[in-house]
């Protein structure tokens, strides 16, 4: 069963109640009586931690490496090598 947080907006008493799904909301305050009584609602409700959730995962059942640490020689893109002229061939001086 869920757990709802409440809060009067009369009194300021805040409290959490096992509900069920199908239950109607807690509108009576229980510290002062009166109908003021309203859920705290937060921003998320579940969070997956650790190093099997990826943020980019779409339950279709691909699993994705993990991504590796970047590094000092990571961030260094190898340098193009240069190609060797092709020497030039001396036809001037032969002899005949």
């Amino acid at each position: 069963m869920p757990t709802y947080s409440y809060k009067c907006a009369n009194c300021g008493y805040e409290f959490d109640q096992y509900q069920s799904f199908t239950d109607d909301s807690l509108t009576v305050c229980p510290n002062c009586g009166e109908p003021q009584l309203r859920k705290v609602f937060n921003s998320i409700g579940v969070t997956f931690n650790g190093s099997g959730f990826y943020h980019n995962d779409s339950g279709s059942g691909s699993t994705a490496p993990a991504a590796a640490p970047k590094t000092e020689k990571a961030d260094k893109a190898p340098k193009p090598e240069k190609k060797a002229e092709p020497k030039k061939s001396d036809s001037g001086s032969a002899a005949s």
